[in-house]
C-alpha cells in the first residue's frame, strides 16, 4: 500500500505550527512519530491535503520537575526515552510500565507522548484496507449508519487503546492545550469522549503541549493483557495508582483502557479498598465490582464477556502487586 499524495509543512517554532493549524482546518493531520497516521493514510483511513510535522519543536520536547514538584513532559518526548527516565521509573513506575507495553522497541523509537494520547480508535471494521471495507456495509465510522460492533449502539463504538492514557488518568495527569488563540489546561480525563469518532475535546487548531503529573507520593501499576508482547492493542489494559497505607489507604483510582470508547474509571472496586484497606478479601470483592463499574463494553477481537471477565482478573492482579510494591522514596 502506498502513501496518498499530501503537503508536508515542517514548522521551525511552536508559534509557526500554531498559526499553520489554525488556518488549515481539517484538511491537515498533526505528524508526531507517524507510527499510526501513516498506517492510517495507507489504508485511506484518513485523507488530508497536508501534514504539519511537529516532531522536532523544541517547545513539546523535554522532562523537568518544577519547584512545586510537578511533572511535566514535553508531547513531543519519544516514548523509548520516556520509558527508561530515571523520573519515571523511580517517582512512576507504573506510568514507565505502560510506555514499555507500547507496542514494539520499533514503534516506541519513533512514536511521541502526545501522539499515544490522542490516538485514533480502533475496530476490527475500520482498520482494514479499503477494498476490504468497500465489501461490507458501511459503519458510522465510515459514513454508514451502523455499529458492526454492538448493532443496538447509536454511535461508533471503536475502542480507545492508548497504553499511556490509563496510566496517567490514575495518577490523576493534566493536559497542556494551545492553540493561536490561547492556553487552556484540563484534567487528562476529562479530555476523552464517549464516542468512537470524536473521542476527545481537542478543538480545531489546538496542539497537545505538555503533560502534567502531580508531585504525590503514589504506589503505581500497570497491566496489559494482549495475544502477542510488542505486536498487538491489548484486549484490556488497568492501571492503578494508590496512597497512603495497605491498612489505612488514602487514595486510589483504577482506570480500564481498550475496553470501550474511552478510559473507564472503577469507582466501585476502589472504594471498597479505600473502606476496608487491601486484603484477599477485599481484592475479590473489588475484583467483583469491576464487571458492574465497566457496565456496556465494546470489543476488538475478544467478545464482551471475555472481556469483563478479563478486567476482573486484572484488577485482581493490579491490586496485588499494589499491595506489595514498596512506597517510592521521597526526594
Amino acid at each position: 500500500m502506498q502513501l496518498p499524495l499530501f503537503e508536508y509543512h515542517r514548522p521551525a517554532s511552536l508559534d509557526e505550527a500554531l498559526a499553520t493549524l489554525g488556518t488549515a482546518g481539517s484538511s491537515l493531520a498533526v505528524l508526531g512519530g507517524g507510527t499510526d497516521l501513516l498506517i492510517n493514510l495507507k489504508l485511506r483511513l484518513e485523507r488530508p491535503r497536508a501534514l504539519l510535522s511537529v516532531r522536532e519543536l523544541p517547545e513539546l520536547a523535554g522532562v523537568s520537575v518544577d519547584a512545586a514538584g510537578t511533572l511535566r513532559i514535553g508531547a513531543g518526548e519519544r516514548l523509548t526515552d520516556l520509558a527508561t527516565h530515571p523520573l519515571l521509573v523511580a517517582r512512576y513506575p507504573g506510568l514507565a510500565q505502560a510506555i514499555r507495553a507500547v507496542g514494539s522497541r520499533h514503534v516506541r523509537n519513533m512514536a511521541t507522548l502526545g501522539g499515544n494520547l490522542c490516538l485514533p480508535t480502533r475496530c476490527w471494521y475500520t482498520n482494514q484496507s479499503e477494498g476490504w471495507r468497500g465489501s461490507q456495509l458501511p459503519c458510522w465510522k465510515t459514513e454508514g449508519q451502523v455499529c458492526h460492533v454492538i448493532k443496538t449502539a447509536s454511535n461508533c463504538r471503536a475502542i480507545h487503546s492508548a497504553d499511556s492514557v490509563p496510566a496517567l488518568i490514575a495518577l490523576d495527569a493534566r493536559l497542556l492545550l494551545r492553540s493561536s488563540q490561547g492556553e487552556r489546561e484540563l484534567p487528562l480525563a476529562d479530555f476523552y469522549r464517549d464516542d468512537g469518532i470524536e473521542n476527545n475535546v481537542l478543538a480545531p487548531g489546538e496542539l497537545v503541549i505538555a503533560v502534567l503529573v502531580p508531585p504525590a507520593r503514589l504506589r503505581s501499576v500497570f497491566v496489559k493483557a494482549a495475544a502477542r508482547t510488542g505486536l498487538d492493542y491489548g484486549y484490556a489494559t488497568l492501571a492503578g495508582a494508590l496512597g497512603g497505607s495497605n491498612r489505612a489507604p488514602k487514595s486510589l483510582l483504577l482506570v480500564a483502557g481498550s475496553v470501550g470508547t474511552m478510559p473507564m474509571v472503577l469507582h466501585q472496586s476502589a472504594r471498597i479498598i479505600l473502606a476496608d484497606g487491601l486484603t484477599e478479601a477485599s481484592i475479590e470483592a473489588a475484583a467483583d465490582a469491576a464487571r458492574d463499574d465497566l457496565g456496556e463494553v465494546t470489543n476488538l477481537f475478544t467478545p464482551p464477556g471475555y472481556k469483563k471477565r478479563l478486567v476482573r482478573g486484572l484488577v485482581r492482579r493490579v491490586l496485588n502487586e499494589l499491595r506489595r510494591q514498596k512506597l517510592p522514596a521521597a526526594d
